[in-house]
């Protein structure tokens, strides 16, 4: 698989009828191992392991609906209380973050409210801090680390 911007991390593989999967420590299976599955996984430790983000706030891969349609996010980080604290958008490596991934992204953040936007491709991360009041976000060097504060 190709190398990404993230830390490595212990990662679990199995080989099934010729195809190959990784284990997800959210999910606690054994997921086929897709390029963007690739990266969602590098995004998941690196969330646990680098911002020291709770397992137990953590959601992967949920459905959600918009205007009527059926979307799925790919990481969701709750705050204790239960509102939304992140969303991460991950992309393949070899899909370009483009405004159409911004605009993806905010348009799951019009139903979930988040407080911070993660869209990467695993080479490039980008972060943003959502300014509910003014409609507006503004881009970050990276997010903050989980504190209990």
């Amino acid at each position: 698989m190709q190398k990404l911007n993230f830390p490595k991390f212990d990662y679990r593989f199995k080989s099934t009828e010729n195809k190959v999967s990784i284990f997800d420590v959210i999910r606690k299976k054994f997921i086929i191992l897709q390029p963007e599955e690739w990266v969602r996984q590098h995004c998941v430790h690196y969330l646990i392991n680098e911002k020291n983000y709770p397992k137990s706030l953590i959601n992967v891969e949920k459905e959600l609906t918009i205007n009527g349609l059926k979307k799925r996010y790919d990481i969701v980080i709750f705050n204790p209380d239960g509102s939304i604290y992140l969303i991460v958008e991950c992309k393949s490596h070899n899909i370009a973050i483009t405004q159409t991934t911004f605009d993806q992204i905010a348009r799951y953040n019009l139903s979930l409210n988040a407080e911070f936007l993660m869209v990467t491709n695993g080479i490039n991360h980008y972060y943003c801090q959502m300014d509910m009041e003014k409609e507006r976000y503004a881009f970050l060097k990276d997010i903050p680390n989980y504190t209990t504060e």
